[in-house]
């Protein structure tokens, strides 16, 4: 069974730096877009970041200039640098990846952005 770990989570302070990762336990293939979200406290889950499997990236308006979508297509591992953190990035982050087999989310990083 697949499932997917993030990891790099923790307390900063604003104008600091993270970089979050998410890799797979278990055999997973063809792996389509994979995704950051976050949902911050008492709001939504919202979508931070995607990248294709061709590279392609798209960001929410919110973190661009300052975050960093990744693949290791050989590691099958996804990255997310933040940079420049603000107190609105405080957030549990999720990763989410598209398969031929269907979709998989992790369990969630917290990230706390604080002084």
């Amino acid at each position: 069974q697949v499932q997917l770990v993030e990891s790099g989570g923790g307390l900063v302070q604003p104008g600091g730096s993270l970089r979050l990762s998410c890799a797979a336990s278990g055999s997973i293939f063809s792996i389509g877009i994979m995704t950051w979200y976050r949902q911050p406290p008492g709001k939504q889950r919202e979508l931070v970041a995607m990248i294709t499997s061709g590279g392609n990236t798209n960001y929410a308006d919110s973190v661009k200039g300052r975050f960093t979508i990744s693949r290791d297509n050989t590691k099958i591992t996804l990255y997310l640098q933040m940079n420049n953190l603000k107190f609105e990035d405080t957030a549990v982050y999720y990763c989410y990846w598209a398969t031929s087999t269907g979709g998989y989310w992790g369990q969630g990083t917290q990230v706390t952005v604080s002084s």
